[in-house]
C-alpha cells in the first residue's frame, strides 16, 4: 500500500492535468475536488493568494503615481528587470501614463497570453538557436526568457522556477560527478510543471527531495538526511543526523550511472523527528515539509536572495511579515517580495546578469544569433554567476570581486552594448553581425529630433539614452562632456564632427545621406552607452531616493 500511495502521489499531477481538460459539469466539479486532497496531513494543492491577503506591505498604484517622473522609471525599470524583463522607452512611458502601471503586471501575471506550443518549437528550432552545446539543458532555458514576449502566468512560472534552481533548495549542480546535464531539465521541468498545475509548495518540495535528481546531489542516507533538515529547516543538530541516516537506510545512490536505489530493508523502528514518529524515507520527507520551519525556512531563504545587503534585522523583520500570510505556494512568497514597497523602494542590491541583459534585449530590441545563448551561459560561468551549476546554489547572487565583476561588464559592454544588429543579416542567424540593439531602439520617433537644432537634438538623445538605460537625466556636466567630445571648429563655427553628425546633408544622394545619418547615430549611441555601461548605477537595483 505505501508503494502505492508514493506512486499515486507522483502521479496525481498528471492524472489532474489530463483530467481537467473536459470541462463537463463531472469534471469541474473533479477539479475543484483537487484541493481538498491531503496525504497523511500533507496537502497537495493550493490557489495563489490574493494581494489583499499578503501580510508584508505591498506598493500601490496611488503610491506609484505620486513618486516624481524619474522615480516611477526607476521603480518601473527595478520591478521588471527583477521579472526579467523590459519594456521600450515609449511603451513604458505608456504603461506609465495608463496611472495602472502596477496593477497592469500583476494582471499580466495572472493570465494566459503565450502559445506554448508555438514558443516551445522555436527555442528548440535549430535555425534559430544552438541545438548542440554541451550544456544544452540551461541554454534552453536561457534561451526562453528571451524569446517570450509576454509578462503573463506562463513566464511566472518559468521565472519562479529559475529562481529557485539557483537557490540551495532547488540546484540541479552539474558541477559535481555524480550529476549529468540532463538534471537540469529534470528539475526545471518538474518545477515549472507543479507551478502549473497549482501544486503547493511543501508537496512539491517533498517529491524533489525524494527524487533522482536530489540524491545525485546529496549520495548517502547520512549526507542527504543532514542536508535536507540543514537547507529546509535551518537545523544543525548534529543529535539529529543518525536519525536521519536510519529513517532512510534503505535509500542509495548506486554508482551505475547514478541511479537511486530504495531497497528493501526499510526501517521499522520508531524514530523521533520534526515533533512526531518516523519510520522511513517517505515520512522522513513529508513530515520535515509539513512543520511551520519548513513554511520560514523557504521564506527565510527567498528573502535573503532578493535582500542581498539588508541587515539581519531587517530581513527578519520582512520574512515574519510574509510568514504571517501563511504563504502554501512559491509564487505567493515571491510575488508578496518583489511588488512590496519594501523591495521596490528601499531595497538596493546589484542586479544579476540575467536582470541586467533580459532588460536590456526587450528595451533595445536586442537580436541574437543562434550561439548567443550558450555564449551568454559561458558568460555567467565566467561571471561566477553560473546558471543551476553549483552544490549549493549561487551563495553570492552577484560576486562583485574585481574578476567576477569585470566578467559581468565585459560581457555586457562587448556582447550588448558595443553592437547593433546589421539590417541586411537580419535573416542570416548564424551570422556575427545579426546579434545587437537593433535600429528601432535608436528611431528618431523616440526623442525630439530637430535638424534646426543640432545641439538640442544631440541633447535630447542623450537623455533618451540616459532615461531608457540608467532612468535619469544627464547633468549638465555630462551633457557639456558629450558635445565637447562630438563637436569640431568649422573655420570658426562649432558644429558636430562628421562622425557624429546625424544631419549630414553633404551628398546630394538622399540614400546616401541617411545612410551617413544612420551610422553616425549609432557612433553617439555607442559612445554614450559606453559612458552609461561605466556607472555603478548601470548595474544597481537602487533604492528610490
Amino acid at each position: 500500500m505505501k508503494r502505492q500511495l508514493q506512486l499515486l502521489l507522483i502521479l496525481l499531477p498528471l492524472l489532474f492535468m489530463l483530467g481537467c481538460g473536459d470541462t463537463s459539469e463531472e469534471n469541474t466539479s473533479a477539479a475543484e475536488t483537487k484541493y481538498d486532497l491531503s496525504y497523511k496531513g500533507m496537502s497537495f494543492y493550493y490557489k495563489n493568494k490574493p494581494s489583499s491577503q499578503y501580510k508584508l506591505t505591498q506598493f500601490s498604484d496611488g503610491e506609484f503615481n505620486a513618486l516624481s517622473e524619474m522615480q516611477q522609471f526607476q521603480v518601473a525599470d527595478k520591478l521588471l528587470s527583477t521579472l526579467f524583463f523590459g519594456l521600450p522607452q515609449d511603451k513604458l512611458e505608456e504603461q506609465i501614463a495608463s496611472q495602472r502601471f502596477i496593477s497592469h503586471i500583476r494582471a499580466g501575471l495572472n493570465s494566459d497570453r503565450t502559445d506554448k506550443e508555438w514558443l516551445e518549437n522555436y527555442i528548440l528550432d535549430k535555425e534559430y538557436f544552438r541545438q548542440n552545446a554541451s550544456t544544452q539543458e540551461a541554454v534552453d532555458i536561457l534561451s526562453r526568457f528571451y524569446a517570450m514576449q509576454e509578462l503573463d502566468r506562463y513566464f511566472l512560472n518559468n521565472w519562479t522556477a529559475y529562481i529557485l534552481t539557483q537557490t540551495i533548495m532547488f540546484s540541479p549542480a552539474y558541477e559535481l560527478d555524480s550529476t549529468h546535464t540532463p538534471n537540469i531539465s529534470r528539475v526545471y521541468n518538474r518545477l515549472v510543471n507543479f507551478l502549473e498545475d497549482e501544486s503547493g509548495m511543501r508537496y512539491t518540495t517533498y517529491v524533489h527531495m525524494m527524487s533522482e535528481d536530489n540524491w545525485r546531489r546529496f549520495r548517502s542516507p547520512e549526507d542527504n538526511g543532514r542536508e535536507m533538515m540543514e537547507i529546509f529547516l535551518e537545523d544543525e543538530d548534529d543529535a539529529k543526523v543518525p536519525l536521519a541516516g536510519k529513517a532512510l537506510q534503505n535509500w542509495k545512490l548506486n554508482r551505475d550511472n547514478d541511479t537511486l536505489v530504495v531497497g528493501r530493508n526499510e526501517n521499522t523502528e520508531p524514530l523521533a523527528l520534526f515533533g512526531t514518529t518516523v519510520y522511513n524515507g517517505d515520512d522522513f520527507y513529508r513530515e520535515m515539509v509539513k512543520t511551520s520551519t519548513f513554511q520560514k525556512t523557504v521564506i527565510d531563504r527567498l528573502v535573503a536572495f532578493f535582500f542581498t545587503n539588508a541587515t539581519a534585522g531587517k530581513k527578519e523583520q520582512i520574512t515574519n511579515a510574509i510568514v504571517a500570510s501563511r504563504p502554501e505556494t512559491f509564487q505567493d512568497i515571491l510575488l508578496q517580495i518583489v511588488f512590496s514597497k519594501e523591495y521596490l523602494l528601499h531595497n538596493s542590491r546589484a542586479k544579476s546578469a540575467e536582470e541586467l541583459f533580459y532588460s536590456l534585449a526587450k528595451k533595445m530590441d536586442f537580436k541574437h544569433r543562434t550561439s548567443t545563448f550558450d555564449y551568454f551561459r559561458r558568460g555567467l560561468e565566467d561571471m561566477h554567476q553560473a546558471s543551476m551549476k553549483y552544490k549549493l546554489g549561487k551563495i553570492e547572487r552577484v560576486p562583485l570581486d574585481t574578476l567576477s565583476f569585470a566578467g559581468y561588464h565585459k560581457y555586457i559592454r562587448e556582447n550588448m552594448i558595443m553592437r547593433k544588429s546589421e539590417v541586411k543579416y537580419e535573416d542570416d542567424y548564424s551570422n556575427w553581425s545579426r546579434q545587437g540593439w537593433s535600429e528601432s531602439f535608436v528611431v528618431n520617433t523616440n526623442f525630439d529630433y530637430e535638424p534646426s537644432d543640432e545641439l538640442g537634438s544631440l541633447d535630447a538623445f542623450v537623455q533618451y539614452l540616459f532615461k531608457s538605460l540608467v532612468q535619469r537625466r544627464a547633468t549638465d556636466e555630462e551633457l557639456a562632456l558629450f558635445r565637447t567630445h562630438m563637436q569640431r571648429d568649422y573655420n570658426g563655427v562649432m558644429a558636430l564632427d562628421y562622425t557624429f553628425d546625424m544631419f549630414y546633408t553633404n551628398d546630394t544622394n538622399e540614400t546616401k545621406q541617411l545612410k551617413y545619418r544612420e551610422s553616425n547615430k549609432r557612433n553617439i549611441a555607442t559612445v554614450v552607452m559606453d559612458y552609461l555601461s561605466r556607472l555603478e548605477r548601470f548595474y544597481m537595483q537602487s533604492e528610490v531616493k
